[in-house]
């Protein structure tokens, strides 16, 4: 399973690279949201994937007697997904406002605020 899941991770940075090097903002974003998801799924597979029990530990007994899901993983990719929605709600509010101030969501003719090379 470990395999299976590492190349989807593989595919996945594959994907946001190629919407990296786009011209266009959107594509980017979406390359954005790709390479977070792909992190998550590299997280969860780092933290073994397991169909144990639940991570708790019996009262009486200091610790488990079976294989158990590890929280910590899940609890990062938690976090992670939190910050991730609001840099990228943050960042598409930012676009809309950029096409709405410059008609284009095209990197190359966004240089509008930039200075021009003099020689």
């Amino acid at each position: 399973m470990e395999v299976i899941m590492a190349l989807t991770v593989g595919g996945m940075v594959a994907g946001a690279v190629y919407l990296f090097l786009s011209r266009q903002y959107l594509r980017v974003m979406f390359g954005v949201i790709l390479l977070s998801n792909a992190i998550n799924v590299a997280i969860l597979t780092v933290g073994r994937l397991t169909t144990g029990h639940a991570p708790l530990i019996a009262q009486g007994t200091e610790v488990m007697d079976q294989a158990a899901a590890n929280p910590l993983p899940q609890a990062l990719i938690l976090t992670a997904i939190v910050i991730g929605f609001g840099l990228l709600a943050f960042a598409l509010v930012l676009g809309y406002r950029a096409y709405q101030e410059m008609g284009t969501l095209d990197t190359g003719a966004m240089r509008v605020a930039e200075p021009e090379d003099t020689p």
